[in-house]
């Protein structure tokens, strides 16, 4: 049984402790998809942004990150909620807020495992024509994929942490090859460039004429986005006052530090050229360099584990959008939802019916891209990428503040909260989030690319936003004038052994 804190609520719970955790660390860290990370972002800040910079901004990121996670652990030892930043920020700016955060935080889920879909099957598409000389439609691919997706999650949490856990080591290990082959071999044609460290350079364009350091820290930024996932798993893990803290620090500190070694070994390995390669060839300024230092069967070996990565991202993603659309149905908001969105298995106790869910509506979004005519990277990627992208950078934003409403405003938890770990960490972290946010609407068209920049759904994708926010706080205030009953449980809902007690 799970229960609120206001009142006991029996609901259909996930599996407990199914994972423990590394499992978590894994799921986490596949989330945010180190090699799609780091060959889709990359050669777009090299080529475009801080040039032989980007080694710098990566570590700007991580130190920011870093600060976010400070307080956001804070909570994460007290609410324990498969909605996370829902559950969050309804405890620290109230319900209101929270239902805002919901909608827009299980939006933001639902599109990124479509946008990422869109990903693997233009990397299967191209792998299967240079490999096989087979042209099979990307269609085909995505349709598989997300089928794999549900089947896949359907089972206990267990075997999603057993499969991503086999791609992410995969990944990490063709990223952290090259990478420590070039540092043992001193470097490209101008050596280790250890001075693209110096974090003066994460906030100029270096290497290159032009070049768009808001764009640049933006792209690094994105490389994170699914490490917060950590504590939707904390009602399905072991000891999760313990483990949701943990796995959030090594994931955003372990993520951080190998994005900026991998990045500064892919500059040193190019060496001044490496804005002129980014440009030109895009992600040639991996496989070039391992092509020299590896071999060629690396350079193979590295496009099909771009594909296998891209699809433990997605299977991530699906895991993620399953469990905010069973935390938000399992309240009953909308009646019948507590029997249908909010209902686990009987025997994997896995949130199924959300997932199934999650699927028809991933399908209908690639279909609906495929009829309008548009293709998988330049649109179905790019475009919910970026309406998901500012989502969640809000959502994460207002989960900064939160900390500071739930310890220091509404005065909670005496023992935890702390001057600089609840009060300055956060309040810092959420600055630097809405900087993010801001970087985000500066270069949206940057970050989109010339294609998709120029379509309907590219300029709706703030209206969307706005109007999911507007919904949101309309439900939140019409439950608290005609059903404060409902009113009171929304975000509230959480794992019995750390419910919230007045």
């Amino acid at each position: 049984m799970s229960t609120t804190s206001t009142e006991t609520a029996p609901v259909s719970r996930l599996k407990k402790d199914a994972v423990g955790l590394i499992g978590v660390i894994f799921m986490a860290v596949a989330t945010a998809a180190p090699i799609t990370a780091m060959t889709g972002n990359v050669p777009i800040v090299v080529g475009a942004g801080n040039g032989t910079g980007v080694p710098a901004a990566y570590l700007f990121a991580t130190i920011v990150l870093t600060i976010f996670s400070v307080g956001y652990t804070a909570m994460a030892k007290h609410i324990t909620a498969a909605g996370a930043f829902y559950g969050y920020i309804s405890h620290g700016l109230g319900q209101v807020v929270g239902m805002v955060a919901g909608l827009l935080a299980t939006m933001a889920y639902v599109v990124f495992e479509a946008s990422i879909i869109g990903f693997f099957a233009y990397q299967a598409n191209d792998t299967f024509k240079t490999l096989f000389g087979l042209d099979i439609h990307w269609l085909w691919f995505a349709m598989f994929g997300l089928a794999l997706n549900m089947l896949l999650t359907y089972f206990d949490i267990n075997l999603t942490a057993k499969v991503l856990g086999v791609f992410l080591i995969t990944e990490i290990f063709m990223l952290g090859l090259t990478a420590v082959v070039t540092l043992l071999h001193g470097g490209g044609p101008d050596g280790l460039m250890a001075g693209t460290l110096n974090p003066a350079n994460a906030f100029r364009v270096t290497g290159m004429d032009v070049g768009s350091v808001g764009l640049g820290l933006f792209m690094c930024f994105w490389s994170w986005v699914g490490f917060e996932s950590t504590a939707m798993y904390g009602e399905e893990s072991r000891e999760p006052k313990k483990i949701i803290p943990i796995a959030t620090l090594v994931s955003v500190v372990g993520i951080g530090l190998f994005y900026t070694f991998v990045s500064w070994m892919t500059v040193a390995a190019n060496g001044h050229t490496a804005p002129a390669t980014a440009a030109k060839e895009f992600a040639g300024i991996f496989f070039n360099p391992t092509e020299t230092l590896v071999g060629h069967w690396a350079v193979l070996l590295f496009k099909i584990l771009i594909l296998t990565g891209s699809f433990a991202c997605s299977m991530a993603f699906h895991n993620c959008a399953a469990r905010y659309l069973y935390a938000m149905g399992r309240e009953n908001l909308i009646p019948g939802t507590a029997s249908t969105l909010g209902k686990t298995h009987p025997t994997h106790g896995s949130p199924h019916i959300a997932g199934f869910v999650q699927t028809a509506v991933s399908v209908v979004i690639v279909l609906a891209f495929f009829f309008a005519g548009m293709l998988p990277y330049e649109h179905i990627y790019t475009l919910l990428a970026v309406l998901g992208t500012l989502a969640i950078l809000i959502v994460q934003t207002l989960c900064s503040f939160s900390v500071i409403g739930y310890f220091h405003i509404k005065k909670r938890h005496p023992e935890t909260a702390n001057f600089w770990r609840t009060l300055v960490a956060p309040l810092v972290g959420g600055l630097s989030m809405a900087y993010v946010v801001f970087l985000l609407f500066q270069n949206q068209k940057a970050a989109a690319g010339d294609v998709a920049s120029n379509t309907a759904f590219f300029h709706a994708i703030p209206w969307i936003v706005v109007v999911l926010a507007l919904a949101g706080a309309g439900t939140a205030l019409y439950l608290k004038a005609r059903n404060p009953q409902k009113y009171a449980i929304i975000g509230r809902i959480v794992l019995e052994d750390t419910v919230e007690r007045n």
